[in-house]
């Protein structure tokens, strides 16, 4: 088996044409907002460099010649280490539970909510990614709680450009770090 695709996770291993196929679908769908945003880990043996070489082509030929952003780097982990494999997978929901549109509005559900500080820093870290209405604390919203979806969960939201979704994943991570 050269991956392991869990609802929360992809955990992809050196393997041939499939889990190619496996990776750069999960990424194409992350980074055009038609997949849930998760961790994608790409695990190599102890010492091994199959995702290293991998990696380093990304950069040298789809970075370099701007086919992808930056940004869109932070959309998958490497390493060789399956206990830093869990860490980066459970790092992922230290905070963050979940998101979705509503209308216009991207609303990200967290365990905790960040401080007013904090969300100053968001819209000012991120605000190449807001169009419109800024980062505030919100309550669930009527669609949410008609779906009884995640009710009792602190949320922000804010308009998303719906385009940088490596930047978003960025904020994601900042948001697990508080």
């Amino acid at each position: 088996m050269t991956f392991l695709r869990h609802s929360d996770a992809i955990v992809l291993f050196p393997g041939g044409f499939g889990t190619m196929d496996e990776g750069y679908e999960a990424l194409t769908l992350m980074q055009t907002g038609k997949a849930r945003m998760m961790p994608l880990v790409l695990m190599d043996r102890r010492g091994g460099a199959y995702w290293k070489t991998w990696d380093k082509h990304i950069r040298e030929h789809l970075l370099r010649n701007d086919f992808i952003s930056p940004d869109d780097l932070c959309l998958y982990q490497i390493t060789d280490d399956a206990d830093q494999a869990v860490k980066i997978i459970t790092r992922f929901y230290r905070n963050y539970h979940s998101m979705r549109f509503v209308r216009e509005l991207l609303v990200i559900r967290l365990k905790h909510a960040p401080s007013e500080s904090a969300i100053d820093n968001l819209n000012e870290d991120f605000a190449d990614i807001i169009t419109g209405e800024k980062i505030k604390l919100v309550g669930p919203t009527a669609e949410e709680r008609e779906d009884n979806q995640c009710v009792d969960l602190p949320r922000l939201a804010f308009e998303f450009n719906k385009r940088d979704y490596g930047r978003l994943r960025q904020m994601i991570d900042l948001l697990n770090s508080f």
